[in-house]
């Protein structure tokens, strides 16, 4: 065991919610070491997740635009070919630009890393928590970044902090009883690096991740089916939104299988057959793939947990306070260890608004104006109540709409489908939610995640001069509409 080394502040996890708060701690002038199992920084987020899935996406959607779409703008090319080595080289060069880029800030910053796994030790003598890292064998030095294997041969380091960070972040969950196995029934980690379009994907679970995979490999070539337990896709979207999408889908070739559930998979050589449910009996499909994307839980095995007496709660999230303090005074938690949705900006947040909490600063996260996006084409993206949950809280509403179609920019590219639908308070007209399906509505999203941020209303958004001829625009239209004055509907 090598000599105990005391820094201000310890993360564990290097992900969008550790690797932030290890650089805004160190722009407040806390000394602080990050540790992570992955050598490559980032977490889930970088390596296997957001990064690489939104690269897959962009790539497959302009070859399906070049294989079915230029004609119309009196393009023509002969039949496009795939490459999908290219594809994925293309892929992880992305992402490693990208962890660099972060390597490359914890230098700056001066933050210590260590690649390894970490154990919570405890309280020592002088007070402060003790963090155990089993180091793992890698080429770090090579790197240029700072790191304790060039310290301490030993395989195991000790350090301590008064305060840690838990943002170890979430793995996939499994279908129970059916085992992942890496080659045929595979997580979203696998089935972003197929070596090969596969002939029949059948993807379990209708939600975010399922859907943007089951999307890159439709658009690549592949059969797609998606199977979903409950009776539509996306439930805690607005419904609208979902229904359109839904219909996007089934036109764009993807299959769905609702109130479906996987019984068991049986494997043949490298294929497989799908045993399922949909309410009539036991039926079967013969597939050579099976991606699992029904949720994620977090990770918390192996901290030491419980040892220490840090309380989780029934989901098995670690409970925090509005500091983000555990049950156990300085260990603290963030991002998908804690409740919310599991979304790499809203770790990012937490993560900041935690240090800054350190610090003094009374910094706080506005859970109700997190954006969520599905990178489906078209896009769907959703800020504040829906429909649904205004009418069941009995909150009175208007609501405003516009679509695509009668937008200029959208029809300049060839992308009319969707609409802007806003919800706004009947008395106050204060914007209770911003629901978008539609091109580019991931960027759209962010003009309606300010106006909410900032109390606005839906005269405000109305009144705001939108560019033209743009996509922002459809959002000015919608606002007009929630008082019927929308001059292009």
């Amino acid at each position: 065991m090598s000599e105990n080394i005391i820094y201000d502040l310890i993360v564990i996890g290097a992900g969008p919610g550790g690797y932030v708060a290890a650089i805004r701690a160190s722009q407040l002038g806390m000394k602080v070491a990050v540790v992570d199992k992955r050598f490559a920084l980032g977490g889930v987020c970088l390596n296997e997740g957001c990064i690489p899935s939104k690269a897959l996406l962009d790539s497959s959607e302009l070859f399906a635009v070049a294989r079915d779409r230029f004609a119309l703008h009196g393009i023509a090319i002969d039949p496009p070919r795939l490459d999908l080595d290219a594809m994925m080289l293309r892929k992880d060069d992305v992402v490693k630009k990208l962890t660099d880029g972060i390597a490359y800030l914890f230098k700056k910053n001066e933050i210590v890393r260590l690649h390894g796994t970490a154990i919570l030790k405890g309280v020592n003598a002088a007070g402060q928590h003790q963090v155990e890292v089993s180091q793992a064998v890698s080429s770090s030095a090579s790197t240029g970044q700072q790191s304790l294997l060039e310290q301490a041969p030993q395989p195991t380091v000790t350090i301590s902090a008064p305060k840690v960070i838990l943002a170890t972040g979430s793995e996939a969950s499994g279908l129970p009883g059916i085992p992942l196995d890496g080659h045929v029934v595979v997580s979203a980690r696998e089935a972003l690096s197929f070596d090969q379009v596969p002939e029949h994907l059948i993807v379990a679970g209708g939600g975010f991740i399922g859907l943007e995979l089951g999307s890159v490999w439709r658009r690549l070539g592949a059969k797609v089916t998606v199977m979903e337990m409950l009776p539509q896709i996306l439930p805690n979207m607005d419904r609208q939104v979902v229904d359109t999408l839904y219909r996007s889908l089934r036109k764009q070739g993807i299959q769905f299988k609702l109130s479906t559930r996987i019984t068991g998979v049986h494997r043949i050589g490298a294929k497989a057959i799908v045993l399922f449910n949909s309410g009539t009996g036991s039926e079967e499909i013969d597939c050579d793939k099976v991606l699992v994307a029904v949720g994620r839980r977090p990770s918390t095995d192996g901290l030491g947990l419980e040892e220490i007496s840090v309380t989780l709660d029934e989901s098995g999230r670690v409970a925090v306070d509005d500091s983000y303090q555990s049950s156990v005074s300085g260990i603290y938690a963030i991002g998908d260890l804690v409740s919310g949705p599991m979304l790499a900006h809203k770790a990012s947040e937490e993560g900041i608004a935690c240090v800054e909490r350190m610090a003094g600063m009374a910094t706080k996260v506005e859970y109700e104006f997190i954006p969520g996006v599905v990178y489906t084409w078209p896009e769907a993206a959703s800020v504040g109540a829906t429909e649904e949950q205004l009418k069941a809280a009995g909150i009175p509403y208007r609501s405003g709409r516009f679509n695509f179609a009668a937008l200029g920019r959208a029809r300049c590219m060839d992308e009319t489908e969707g609409f802007v639908k806003i919800l706004a308070h009947q008395e106050t007209d204060r914007v209770l939610g911003i629901h978008i399906i539609g091109p580019r509505a991931s960027d759209l999203i962010s003009e309606a995640a300010t106006v909410m941020n900032f109390g606005g209303t839906a005269r405000d958004i109305a009144l705001m001069c939108h560019a033209h001829p743009t996509l922002p625009e459809a959002i000015k239209e919608a606002a007009l509409d929630v008082h019927k004055e929308a001059i292009h509907a």
